[in-house]
């Protein structure tokens, strides 16, 4: 049979009920199936017999959305939450003309953390100081007030800050665990052309590496790495196809 184009991809934690994670916008899957071999040889040039030893299943994948659940439940093994962390970048603002000369960020109400403060007219950043900003200075509390120089009224700046949303989104937490401690998970991939379908399962995988790398004028493609291991009951993996069996 054939195949065609990237597949779908799925992979399932192994906690009891653990809900299957397809991998969205799949960019490509490879798998590389490894036996090493053994030659013995005697007074000829060639093996007088030739041994297969270990052998092992290792595999990559990248997809184009960053999916947390999926990424807890096949590599870090953490705990998820609802509600997310938004960076708001460049805020338009401007300082009062008089004192307190203080601003209050539009999401100041669940704000985080500053991010940086620049002028708007220049692009030149502000320094940041614990209190009594001099100018080009600046202070912030941690409900989301800015406070400036007086020698700073009516300049227009652009504020950069972090703060928390409830209404959508999820938030993973990893946390140092005890060496050996890893996520394990099953993965299934289908692949077809032409209505013939091929399925292949790996009953029992760990995850080796994760990258996000960005580019500029380009996607973002999560890149995941896993090797395949025997499960309870020493099934390693599986294939079906459309062939008839021979």
């Amino acid at each position: 049979m054939l195949a065609f184009h990237t597949g779908t991809l799925w992979a399932k934690g192994s906690a009891p009920n653990a809900t299957p994670q397809k991998f969205a916008t799949l960019q490509n899957v490879s798998l590389d199936i490894a036996i090493t071999t053994k030659e013995l040889f005697g007074e000829n040039d060639y093996p007088a017999a030739v041994g297969q030893g270990s052998k092992k299943i290792t595999g990559k994948a990248s997809n184009a959305q960053i999916q947390a659940r999926l990424f807890n439940d096949i590599f870090f093994g953490g705990t998820l939450s609802a509600g997310e962390t938004i960076a708001q970048q460049l805020e338009p603002a401007a300082v009062p003309a008089a004192t307190t000369y203080t601003v209050t960020v539009a999401n100041a109400a669940t704000f985080v953390e500053d991010l940086a403060v620049t002028y708007a007219a220049t692009g030149l950043p502000f320094v940041k100081v614990a209190s009594a900003p001099a100018a080009g200075q600046y202070s912030v509390s941690n409900a989301g007030v800015f406070t400036f120089a007086a020698a700073d009224a009516n300049a227009a700046v652009l504020i950069s800050y972090s703060y928390t949303s409830t209404t959508a989104g999820q938030t993973l937490i990893s946390s140092a665990q005890p060496v050996g401690a890893a996520p394990t998970f099953t993965m299934m991939l289908n692949l077809g052309y032409n209505g013939q379908k091929a399925y292949l399962k790996l009953f029992a995988c760990t995850a080796s590496k994760l990258s996000l790398a960005t580019k500029l004028n380009d996607f973002t493609l999560p890149n995941f790495e896993f090797s395949a291991f025997a499960d309870s009951s020493g099934r390693v993996m599986a294939m079906s196809t459309s062939d008839s069996a021979g």
